[in-house]
């Protein structure tokens, strides 16, 4: 990413938290960690480096997000970064939901897990974990979730053959 372009994610982010609820403690957080932001139907999307999603996740909680609804997983294959992790947190006194977006790369597709912040990962993390083969740091119990264990491949990866492996 070029110097201009993370001017310019900046200035994205600057304006998304523009009269936000949670700016304080976004603010006091590591202004780094947050790469682009984007504020459509409604929505505040984060763009979160891969390294600080624990600490992102931590002051979202604190800033007032107490309920983590779900995680996802997106194969942009053949582009690079190839996988996209998509974290939806919801705030019921602010009546809002926030994303938290992480890009990947496909040589080491690894990130810390966030079940120290929110238990309720657990199961979000294996599945991801188990279709996609994303592995999940300091995760407490990380297996395969819905295929056998001795399963070849992850099947909602792109490259993954309609038919499986024979």
């Amino acid at each position: 990413m070029s110097e201009s372009q993370k001017l310019m994610g900046k200035a994205a982010v600057m304006e998304a938290f523009a009269g936000h609820p949670a700016l304080k403690a976004i603010a006091a957080w590591n202004p780094d960690a947050v790469i682009d932001a984007k504020f459509d139907f409604g929505e505040l999307t984060l763009t979160i480096s891969a390294e600080e999603i624990r600490a992102a996740c931590a002051t979202m909680q604190s800033a007032g997000y107490n309920f983590f609804e779900d995680l996802t997983a997106v194969d942009w294959f053949p582009s690079s970064p190839r996988f996209q992790l998509s974290y939806h947190l919801v705030s019921h006194s602010y009546k809002e939901r926030i994303r938290l977006r992480v890009l990947l790369d496909e040589a080491d597709p690894a990130i810390d897990s966030i079940t120290p912040v929110w238990a309720g990962a657990n199961y979000y993390e294996r599945e991801v974990f188990d279709l996609f083969g994303i592995r999940f740091d300091e995760h407490p119990n990380l297996r395969r979730i819905m295929l056998p264990e001795d399963w070849k491949g992850h099947p909602l990866r792109k490259d993954y053959p309609v038919e499986g492996y024979r």
